[in-house]
């Protein structure tokens, strides 16, 4: 089922006693973001990074709220590295068996808010909302990042990797898991980006 935008998402979720699930997703490369850090005096610190530009880190995360229930973070990586047999990022598949898991480990129906990515939207995309009676759908108005608490966290994210190296795909797939895995266990932290939103859900 799918809806047109987020005015009425926190009505339609009481309605239903679902989760509302905000999706979204991000990218990381070996280059690691670039932030500020100590150093001595007269001798600026150099991050010496591999010049390997195709070998990439997709990631896809959920922010799970619902009343009377701690917010749940459920995300999937996929690392890319270059081969020619090997898939860049999610596809539609990738996306519903995400939102299957979550299904699983919320045990009740979900009320899912992402944007309008052209995968979100496509024909295949469609045939596979249409057959699960459990989900409902809004997207978000074009252009608004700051709706979505799922942005906090990949800039929560990106803020703990910066100036780290790693070397290979594999090290950074670990790292990144690693720094997931502790928002997963940060209520609190998933509470105030969802604050952050300014949205009404309830």
């Amino acid at each position: 089922m799918a809806g047109g935008g987020v005015a009425n998402g926190g009505n339609t979720a009481a309605d239903l006693g679902a989760w509302i699930c905000f999706e979204d997703e991000a990218g990381q490369g070996l280059r690691p973001p670039k932030g500020t850090t100590w150093g001595r005096r007269g001798r600026t610190p150099v991050v010496r990074v591999t010049a390997r530009g195709t070998h990439r880190v997709s990631l896809a995360a959920l922010v799970a709220v619902k009343p009377g229930r701690r917010p749940r973070l459920i995300y999937r990586a996929h690392a890319y590295h270059g081969r020619k047999d090997e898939k860049k990022g999610f596809d539609e598949g990738d996306y519903i068996r995400l939102l299957d898991a979550a299904h699983q480990q919320l045990g009740g129906p979900i009320v899912l808010v992402w944007d309008n990515l052209n995968t979100h939207r496509s024909a295949r995309m469609r045939r596979y909302l249409a057959a699960r009676d459990w989900l409902t759908v809004f997207y978000l108005p074009p252009y608004a990042p700051e709706l979505n608490p799922v942005e906090g966290v990949w800039a929560h994210l990106k803020r703990s990797l910066a100036n780290l190296v790693k070397h290979t795909i594999d090290q950074l797939i670990t790292l990144i898991k690693t720094r997931l895995k502790r928002i997963q266990h940060r209520p609190a932290l998933l509470n105030g980006l969802l604050a952050h939103t300014h949205l009404p859900l309830w």
